[in-house]
C-alpha cells in the first residue's frame, strides 16, 4: 500500500486500507493488480483522471496533422490556370501538407497520355526546390497521378 505522498505503508488488509482511505477523504486505487500482493494507492481518483485527460489534450495539441491536398489538371490546362494551380501546390507544400497532383483525361484526350506526363514533369521541375516526389507519375484508367511531399527545412 502506498499513501497519497508516495510513502509506503506496508502490507495491509483490504478493509483497513479502505477505512484509511475514507478517513483521508480519498479513494483506494489498485495500481498493480498482477503484483503479489497487489499494490494499491490512496489518491483522489477524480483529480487523477482529470490530470490524465489534460495531459492527453496537451499531447494532442502538440501533434501536427499532415493532410493530403489534391490539385487537378487537364492535359490542355492553359498557362494562367497552370500558374494558379502551381501557386496552390506551393502554398500546400510550404504549409507542410503532402500534395496529390492529378491529370484527368476526358474523351479522346486519353490517347495523349504523353501530354499529361509533360504536365506532371513540369510541376516536378517547378517545385523541385521545395518538394520531393514521393510517388512517381502513374496512370490508372482516365487519370494520371503523382504525390509530392515537402522537403524538410
Amino acid at each position: 500500500m502506498v499513501d497519497e505522498d508516495g510513502n509506503q505503508l506496508g502490507i495491509l488488509p483490504t478493509h483497513e486500507a479502505l477505512s484509511l482511505a475514507r478517513e483521508r477523504g480519498l479513494d483506494l486505487v489498485e495500481v498493480a493488480a498482477s503484483a503479489d500482493p497487489p499494490v494499491c494507492r490512496i489518491m483522489d481518483y477524480g483529480r487523477f483522471k482529470y490530470q490524465q485527460q489534460k495531459r492527453q489534450q496537451e499531447a494532442k495539441k502538440k501533434q501536427t496533422v499532415i493532410q493530403i491536398k489534391e490539385v487537378k489538371f487537364r492535359p490542355k490546362t492553359d498557362e494562367h490556370d497552370y500558374q494558379t494551380k502551381l501557386r496552390n501546390i506551393v502554398k500546400f507544400l510550404e504549409k507542410g501538407d503532402r500534395c496529390k497532383v492529378t491529370v484527368f483525361f476526358r474523351g479522346r484526350e486519353i490517347v495523349h497520355k504523353d501530354r499529361g506526363l509533360m504536365v506532371l514533369e513540369r510541376v516536378i521541375e517547378d517545385t523541385k526546390e521545395i518538394s520531393k516526389v514521393e510517388q512517381t507519375p502513374s496512370a490508372e484508367g482516365r487519370t494520371m497521378t503523382m504525390l509530392l511531399s515537402p522537403v524538410k527545412k
